[in-house]
């Protein structure tokens, strides 16, 4: 409990930092980043909450967050999960940002 509180305050300070949950690792930093994923997919926050399991409210205050995303680990990873099931990739370097995954080429004969 003590790491995710020092990891957490490290965030909101504006150090990088690896927020982690379990195997899984949180690429999902800021509401811009996550408004623009919203946007690449042509999703309304409705959507999102749904695919998530996450009130909609909930997808509505992550959103209006500029800097890091204050919220639990476990539902950022819902929101992120779904997010990348729906073809979004999180570039996660100094500057995050969020791209569409490559699809695959159909294959011809």
């Amino acid at each position: 409990m003590i790491i995710k509180y020092l990891c957490f305050m490290l965030l909101l300070l504006g150090l990088k930092t690896c927020l982690c949950y379990g195997r899984r690792r949180v690429r999902l930093t800021n509401g811009r980043q996550l408004r623009a994923a919203r946007a690449l997919l042509g999703w309304e926050q409705a959507k999102l909450a749904a695919s998530a399991h996450v009130a909609i409210g909930t997808i509505r205050r992550m959103e209006s967050f500029d800097g890091a995303i204050g919220s639990q680990t476990a539902t950022l990873l819902k929101v992120q999960t779904a997010l990348e099931k729906g073809g979004i990739e999180f570039l996660d370097d100094d500057r995050p940002g969020v791209r569409l995954k490559e699809r695959p080429k159909p294959r011809t004969r």
